[in-house]
Parts: C-alpha cells; sequence; structure tokens
C-alpha cells in the first residue's frame, strides 16, 4: 500500500494542486499497489480522488470503537461520505478521532503497514498542530521509503 498523510491546513488551491501531483506520481508508479488514507477532511479527500483518478484502488481508515466505526466529528462527516463512495475497501481502526494523539498514532500504524509514503509536507517542524515533520521522520526511521509533494505555489492557511 501506499499511505498518503500532510498538512491539515492547505489552502483550497493547493488542495487543487496536491491532487494533480499526488495523481501523477501514483499514475508512475509501475506496481499496483492500493492507495490508503485516514479519514478526513482537506488532504484525505484530494488524496482519494487522486488515488481513483490514477487508476488504483483505495483503502480507507476509518475511526472505531470497539468492533464498530465511531462516531465521527461533524467536521469530517462529509469527507468521510465522499472517501467512502471513491473507497474500495473500509477497514476500521481503534482511535479517538478528536485526539490529536491518537490521530498520530493511526497514521503511524498505517506507514507501518505500508511501501512507501507520499507526504505532502513543506519541510517545516513539527508543531503543536501538525505532525507531518514527525510521520516523515518516523516513516524514514523504519526504512520506507518517502516522496515529498510540495508543488510549486503550494501555501498553508495562515495560522
Amino acid at each position: 500500500m501506499i499511505a498518503m498523510v500532510g498538512h491539515t491546513d492547505l489552502t483550497p488551491e493547493t488542495l487543487h494542486l496536491v491532487e494533480a501531483e499526488l495523481r501523477t506520481r501514483l499514475e508512475r508508479q509501475e506496481d499496483g499497489a492500493k492507495g490508503v488514507v485516514r479519514v478526513g477532511p482537506g488532504l484525505p479527500v484530494a488524496a482519494g480522488r487522486a488515488t481513483r483518478e490514477a487508476g488504483r484502488p483505495l483503502v480507507v481508515l476509518v475511526p472505531a470503537q470497539g468492533s464498530v466505526p465511531a462516531v465521527l466529528p461533524h467536521r469530517d462527516r462529509h469527507a468521510a461520505g465522499e472517501l467512502l463512495r471513491l473507497a474500495e475497501q473500509m477497514r476500521l481502526m481503534p482511535y479517538d478521532p478528536e485526539g490529536r494523539d491518537a490521530c498520530v498514532a493511526a497514521d503511524e500504524r498505517m506507514i507501518t503497514t505500508s511501501r512507501r509514503l507520499l507526504a505532502v509536507w513543506d519541510g517545516s517542524p513539527t508543531n503543536g498542530r501538525d505532525a507531518t515533520a514527525h510521520l516523515v521522520a518516523f516513516a524514514r526511521a523504519r526504512g520506507i521509503p518517502v516522496e515529498v509533494v510540495w508543488p510549486r505555489g503550494a501555501t498553508r492557511t495562515p495560522s
């Protein structure tokens, strides 16, 4: 599988640039690996669309409480609906979708089960909100190849 993670504060214009760049990179991959994202708005939706447009199957990780899907935060529900329509497969993963540390741990588990990471990252260090730098370092420390995706003209919303 090819895991996809990245900044959560991308501008709408950047999401379009990222979607096109991810699609191009996924089309160039010679294997038939599936794309995998953790459910959420913004980047996961752009990555899901790019995966399907590249002709690859998509796996979506959904938070679980025990053996049933967790109630998603309101902000994630529309994105979850679109991702589930795009997905070939949905997998339940136990984590709290409201907890930053739980979401980072879920991303780490997703990365360890993948053969490659596409990271939408501007090269900035990890801060209290965004763990993209951490996830890149996490993958590299485990020998998982990382491709950094940051298209020309990409920006993040001001804090």
